[in-house]
């Protein structure tokens, strides 16, 4: 229906709405026209990141938590501002955008589901948040890796099977042998998971959706900024 539309003639506030609109039912390509109309408005890319695709993505998070949506329409709207984001990524490197926080996600070791990982990684990504999606069957060595390379504020790590699931506290004993257990948020998540199972092998919470894993982080990340 937004093709109807022109675009161009729209006041920027209605050009915003219909953005958050069309990222809400995953139309990519009108996503990405009107990222560039933004732009060629002199909006700044944080402003359109914040305003546009941030703002409809808490929407989408919002509705997905309360059981109006589901996660084919949620995957919809994470690939509507994943092609956003394409746009405006290179132009927020360049302008040093600030970001909310960074996190390091992935699937334990012998594991091999990742919708669920993959659903919180983009709703993670449309919070603000720099996020690096290892995949599947991550093992400990690579956790490792990628947290000494990014020096992520969060480790994320899901596991889909109960046999799986113990690995968990074997990348947190890990982490409390390298001494920096202290220095990452941990987030767990997963169907056979709960808060019990988290709390015993040491992570920080046991997030039960994406929705959810977004709004654990930006509570973790505001008592870390309030505390540092």
């Amino acid at each position: 229906m937004s093709d109807e539309i022109d675009i161009t003639q729209m006041p920027t506030e209605e050009l915003l709405e219909l953005m958050m609109e069309d990222l809400y039912d995953g139309y990519a390509d009108e996503i990405v026209a009107e990222v560039k109309e933004c732009l060629s408005r002199g909006m700044t890319p944080y402003e359109v990141l914040t305003k546009g695709l941030v703002a409809g993505m808490e929407i989408v998070g919002d509705d997905f938590r309360d059981g109006i949506l589901f996660v084919p329409e949620v995957l919809m709207a994470a690939k509507a501002m994943k092609a956003g984001m394409a746009v405006l990524r290179p132009l927020l490197a360049e302008t040093g955008a600030p970001k909310i926080g960074s996190m390091v996600i992935g699937t334990v070791k012998g594991d091999i589901h990742d919708i669920g990982k993959n659903l919180v990684a983009m709703m993670m990504e449309g919070a603000g948040f720099e996020v690096h999606n290892l995949g599947i069957n991550v093992s400990v060595e690579q956790f490792l890796e990628a947290i000494y390379e990014h020096k992520p504020d969060i480790l994320g790590m899901s596991a889909l099977l109960t046999t799986t699931m113990p690995y968990m506290r074997v990348v947190i004993d890990a982490l409390k042998e390298e001494g920096i257990r202290g220095d990452i948020i941990v987030l767990v998540g997963g169907a056979p998971l709960n808060e019990a199972f988290a709390e015993d092998i040491g992570a920080d919470a046991y997030c039960r959706d994406a929705a959810v894993a977004v709004e654990t982080a930006k509570k973790f990340m505001q008592i870390r900024k309030g505390v540092a």
